[in-house]
């Protein structure tokens, strides 16, 4: 088989935020949340699973099959202002992080050039790439950076070389004192709801109403699984390697622009220029995949094509991405926007898992190819869960 829109999905999930939560659990925790991250990965896989079977199975996207299957006027209404907002200015507001991380990693290891090219120069290479309409030449170039960032970050897990026993200890479920936040922090940046209209629409795209799709499903479910758990591997590595270098020192506060630095202590020279193009990588792969998510949720709300090659769906993929492109090339804060985009994911996430729960579940939509009785028993503390932690992000924000 050959690897694909699963590693679009790894590409997306993996970014300066996710580098930048992992640090923080290590450093601050040591090994003890790894339980979180086996959680989020199991998760992801089983949802991601579900939004790509939609795709194959029906050829529409998640947003394309809730405009169709919603027959509430209302509820089709509040749905589409959901997804358009949260999905299309969720992914714009993140945009901008993924800019600052990718310019952050370039000026790590270019430092005597302009710092304020960086993020101009990124923004023009993603939008070539995204206006190309060029499916296979999008994921090809998010594929080649998954595995630089894979190399990278497994490199780093290596040379910090943790103990196996310690991280074995991980795996069992503990809760540190004041680690709440993180834990929920580790889950929502792996189980993003953006990715499921991005898996359910790449697939949906490849249609072809004379597959053998129950062949092309198997597929699927172990691209989605070897692809997310690479992921997980990747977060792992963070995790450990700021677990080896800061748990239990007065390191100080620990973020993705200061990781690579603090490092070399421990690692060396090379680990500044390694961490920092890992950080590039992951900066770069999320700066191209938001746009593509956010793109596929707003055409999809609004009946517009699906198709990479079509006009409106570039222009809406355009708009993302320079939306994030200024403000982080005028240095604004974007935090504002982005509590916004958290509160509005913080909602939108345990509907929009409902909605694909529901979806899967229906013989007029699915045909042959609804969930099992079994999986929908695995996936309901899936969803407990993320009911839970919408719920605590919604009140933290809000209080």
């Amino acid at each position: 088989m050959r690897l694909g829109p699963g590693l679009l999905v790894t590409a997306a999930f993996i970014g300066p935020g996710t580098i930048t939560t992992a640090s923080v659990a290590g450093a601050n925790f040591g090994f003890a949340l790894l339980w979180t991250l086996l959680f989020s990965v199991l998760a992801t896989i089983l949802l991601q699973s579900m939004a790509a079977r939609l795709g194959v199975a029906t050829g529409q996207d998640l947003a394309q099959a809730l405009r169709a299957h919603i027959d509430t006027p209302l509820f089709k209404a509040l749905a589409a202002f959901l997804v358009i907002s949260a999905i299309g200015i969720g992914s714009a507001a993140y945009e901008a992080g993924n800019f600052s991380g990718a310019s952050m990693g370039l000026i790590a290891i270019l430092p005597q050039i302009n710092a304020q090219l960086w993020t101009p120069l990124i923004a023009f290479f993603s939008a070539i790439l995204l206006y190309s309409g060029k499916h296979k030449l999008v994921e090809n170039a998010l594929i080649l950076l998954v595995m630089l960032m894979s190399l990278v970050f497994i490199s780093t897990l290596v040379m910090a070389a943790p103990a196996i026993h310690e991280i074995l200890a991980g795996f069992i479920p503990s809760i540190p004192k004041s680690s709440i936040t993180t834990v929920l922090a580790l889950v929502g940046t792996t189980i993003v709801p953006y990715n499921l209209f991005l898996h359910s629409g790449v697939l949906a795209a490849r249609h072809d109403s004379n597959s053998d799709k129950r062949k092309l499903i198997k597929q699927t479910n172990l691209d989605t699984s070897l692809s997310i758990t690479l992921g997980g591997v990747i977060t792992l590595a963070i995790l450990s390697t700021a677990s080896v270098a800061f748990f239990g020192t007065d390191a100080g506060k620990i973020s993705a622009a200061n990781m690579a630095m603090q490092l070399e202590p421990l690692l060396g020279g090379a680990a500044h220029y390694f961490f920092a193009i890992g950080l590039f990588s992951a900066g770069l792969t999320s700066a191209i995949t938001a746009p593509l998510a956010g793109a596929y949720a707003v055409c999809g709300m609004l009946g517009w094509s699906n198709d990479m090659a079509n006009i409106r769906f570039k222009l809406v993929a355009l708009v993302i991405l320079v939306f994030g492109g200024v403000v982080a090339s005028l240095g604004l804060d974007p935090v504002a926007v982005i509590i916004f985009a958290q509160a509005a994911n913080g909602l939108l996430l345990p509907i929009v898992t409902t909605y694909l729960i529901w979806l899967v579940n229906q013989q007029t939509v699915m045909g042959a190819y609804t969930n099992s009785t079994l999986l929908n028993l695995i996936t309901l503390p899936v969803l407990l869960l993320i009911f839970g932690l919408s719920g605590y992000k919604l009140i933290s924000l809000i209080f």
